[in-house]
């Protein structure tokens, strides 16, 4: 007999907020004192940790098809052993099950399994009296199922939540609680749902304020009061095996890549006599020490690709130790990290295969078969199981399983990697196999030695390399005089530098040019304070810097304490920006355009797809006065949400006056404005900026960028014709190009200076940038790299 105080958490549908609920109650009984053990019915991982965020207890899955019907109650009972109160979070809506199995595995399966009172909650955001009807249904459909009460989520006003309640009371089944709209406490999604707990460092905060509002709008007392009217359990608690033994390691992937698995795989293969260490692919360079058995379950490795394609040292290590026999088991996440890369970006590479992200989800129960033994199973072993998934892997020529008779995944003696998740509780003779062959392999050997990964340099700048004696290709500043009347404009600010400046009338200027209001112009000490304005300006959540980029917006991120997540684009597809690398939850995106160093100039529909409620998207167009006709310009369209930095630096010869501005949402505007010290932009920077913004200036801004593509043509020819194309389509005034190693050196023991690559993220060392310059430097630098070749 297993006495355990225990409700479940329903609801009519998905998406009538049973996470919200199931993790503020569970955060909201904490608080209150009580030991809590949250526990979600389905295959879902996601849930569960925010279950263990909000109760410090593992978070536990309740799914009959994976683990049989006999299990469900054992498997609760081990979870739930010394908590004083249980909360079960259900699964889409309350009869909701496996189609075709008149509800086998539904939400109502589970709570009769486990004899467990239900709470349902209910969106009643665009309904009132309907409410009633709904609950009414839900209540009698079947009379197993006990509603022990409802919660009402996302009413719009007290008269509205006073109109269902009214009409719930000849229901006889009580509201608990109300909960009305808001939409700080929900959990961003992308494409497979709710964004993981351990991916949102704002999340723990979240839930404090969830658990505050449920205690405040919902009858707990009441709820423990539910709970306990739950009867004694018939069972015995789940145990994973034998006491175990400190054996060998398996070295088990997790971090914000890899969030998903069971809890009861890491007790089984303790039990089993083997020691689990978790490993970060994002963040370690080698397996932990004495390895010799790898699990790598699911996650988002399609998200955090480019940052596990960074972790080279960690790649080579894996590689070396699955190909050299460890036995390792993948799944979902796991397969597409074993790839030889996932949409370009590189993988570990012992699967001859690659992933790719496709429009469509792969959703479902699966019974699979072994085709043959290997690593898991012996042919013809029969298990359940689960797909998730949007990506796409072609499958070995030993698949690990047969699913509905279609081949999934790679199956060897020490090597399994398939999209189904099992969950082994149901199937411990897996667990056992893979413990006999860790038992019986050889552990890890040590990487060789070797520096460690330095992280880019993002403080690095083209003056550094721009040495006296050299001919400066690294500082992509014009080269050209300025014109009169900018020195003329200068030379006169100098006689207002006795009082302090004034932006008003440049602000004026810049937003004529534009066509903008006043508000949605801010004149900044160039593009260096605009961006450390930025990000000040918000707690920013989940700030995306896309690179190859300028690395000053990713440094005054990391200035002002950001968390900074990196989207890498491709040589292999010319650095072109896809919109889908940008992750669904980031408040915060910067990018340039023309990208510096790339040069590559994005649509400006492309950038306009970024936006979101919620979200700011940043656009450097440093670059962009030196493009003829500036066709993908936003500076002059109104986009809410989005920003434009702009630079004077680069076309008018003027890095020493430090002016820029920032144009766009002026609400975004009002935040940056905010954090701005007084007077940071000088009279001259000022007077430049009322020059700049002239029509005699605009006019004369076309002809230089008309000049400078002519000049690119030129040298993007040259270099092509000494065998070094250039990435992508350049349309700034300078090329990124892909060379040997030394190039750089042999370049500037010649006279030449070119800005390093490997000090942008996401470049190394092969790579460097060439300013343009005109046709008679272009010749001279062609004939000094002829020397070296």
């Amino acid at each position: 007999m297993v006495a355990v105080p225990r409700l479940v958490i329903a609801a009519p549908a998905s998406g009538h907020g049973k996470t919200t609920v199931a993790s503020g109650l569970m955060a909201a009984l904490g608080a209150a004192g009580h030991d809590v053990s949250g526990h979600k019915i389905g295959p879902d991982y996601i849930d569960p940790g925010y279950h263990a965020l909000a109760t410090g207890r593992a978070g536990r899955n309740l799914d009959p098809h994976l683990v049989g019907t006999d299990l469900i109650a054992p498997l609760f009972a081990h979870g739930a052993t010394g908590a004083d109160i249980a909360v079960v979070e259900g699964v889409m809506g309350l009869h909701d099950g496996m189609l075709g199995t008149d509800g086998f595995a539904s939400t109502a399966h589970v709570a009769g399994l486990l004899q467990a009172p239900v709470v349902l909650v209910v969106d009643v955001s665009h309904a009132s009296r309907s409410i009633a009807a709904v609950v009414h249904g839900m209540a009698s459909y079947d009379r197993g199922v006990r509603i022990a009460g409802v919660i009402l989520n996302k009413a719009g006003s007290e008269r509205h939540s006073a109109e269902v309640t009214a009409a719930l009371e000849p229901t006889g089944i009580p509201v608990l609680g109300v909960l009305h709209r808001d939409d700080g406490i929900c959990a961003p999604s992308r494409h497979l749902g709710l964004v993981p707990a351990q991916e949102r460092a704002e999340a723990a905060g979240q839930l404090d304020r969830l658990a505050g509002r449920i205690a405040a709008h919902v009858d707990l007392a009441e709820i423990v009061r539910i709970a306990h009217g739950a009867p004694d359990l018939h069972t015995v608690p789940w145990s994973p095996g034998g006491p175990g033994v400190d054996g060998p390691v398996v070295a088990i992937a997790g971090g914000r890549a890899f969030t998903f698995r069971y809890t009861e795989t890491e007790e089984m293969l303790r039990a089993a006599g083997c020691r689990t260490v978790v490993f970060d692919p994002l963040r370690d360079e080698r397996l932990p020490d004495g390895t010799a058995g790898i699990y790598l379950g699911g996650g988002f490795p399609e998200v955090h690709a480019a940052d596990l394609s960074a972790n080279t040292p960690l790649r080579e290590h894996l590689r070396s130790a699955i190909t050299a026999g460890v036995p390792t088991v993948a799944e979902c996440a796991g397969l597409l990290y074993l790839c030889r890369d996932v949409d370009g970006a590189d993988m570990v590479g012992v699967l001859g295969t690659s992933g790719r992200m496709t429009p469509r989800l792969t959703l479902g129960y699966r019974t699979a078969i072994a085709p043959t033994d290997n690593l898991l199973a012996v042919a013809g072993t029969r298990v359940t199981g689960h797909e998730f998934h949007r990506t796409t892997v072609d499958p070995g020529t030993e698949p690990g399983w047969l699913l509905g008779g279609r081949p999934d995944g790679h199956a060897t003696a020490t090597l399994h990697a398939s999209y189904l998740h099992t969950h082994w509780a149901g199937h411990p003779a897996m667990v056992q196999r893979f413990a006999d062959a860790v038992r019986n392999a050889t552990t890890v050997p040590a990487p060789p030695s070797r520096p460690r990964r330095q992280a880019p340099d993002l403080s690095h700048h083209g003056d550094r390399e721009a040495t006296p004696g050299l001919v400066d290709l690294a500082v992509n500043v014009s080269r050209r005089p300025r014109p009169a009347w900018l020195d003329a404009a200068l030379r006169a600010s100098l006689d207002d530098v006795a009082r302090y400046p004034d932006p008003a009338a440049a602000r004026a200027a810049l937003a004529a040019r534009h066509g903008r209001t006043g508000g949605e112009v801010l004149p900044t000490a160039g593009g260096a304070e605009a961006f450390t304005l930025i990000a000040r300006a918000r707690p920013w959540r989940t700030p995306v810097v896309v690179h190859p980029q300028f690395t000053e917006p990713e440094a005054a991120l990391v200035a002002a304490g950001h968390d900074v997540h990196r989207v890498l684009l491709r040589p292999e597809n010319g650095f072109v920006l896809d919109p889908a690398l940008v992750p669904e939850d980031a408040d915060l995106v910067m990018v340039g355009n023309p990208t510096n160093p790339t040069s590559v100039l994005h649509p400006a529909g492309t950038l306009r797809s970024l936006t979101r409620p919620g979200r700011v998207v940043v656009v450097d167009e440093a670059f962009m006065d030196a493009v003829p006709g500036e066709p993908e310009t936003l500076a002059d369209r109104l986009v809410p949400g989005l920003i434009v930095v702009r630079s004077l630096t680069k076309t008018w010869a003027i890095p020493g006056i430090r002016a820029g501005y920032v144009v766009g949402d002026a609400a975004v505007l009002a935040d940056l404005a905010a954090q701005q010290p007084p007077w940071s932009v000088s009279a001259p920077a000022a007077a430049a900026m009322i020059a700049c913004a002239a029509p005699q200036a605009t006019t004369e801004a076309e002809a230089i960028a008309s000049g400078t593509a002519a000049d690119r043509a030129l040298l993007i020819a040259e270099l092509a014709e000494l065998g070094f194309p250039v990435a992508g389509t350049p349309a700034g005034p300078f090329v990124l190009v892909r060379v040997p190693e030394e190039t750089r050196d042999k370049l500037r023991a010649n006279g030449f200076a070119v800005r390093r690559g490997d000090t942008f993220p996401g470049l190394g060392e092969d790579w460097i940038r060439i300013a343009v310059r005109d046709r008679q430097t272009t010749a001279a630098l062609i004939g000094a790299w002829k020397q070296i070749l």
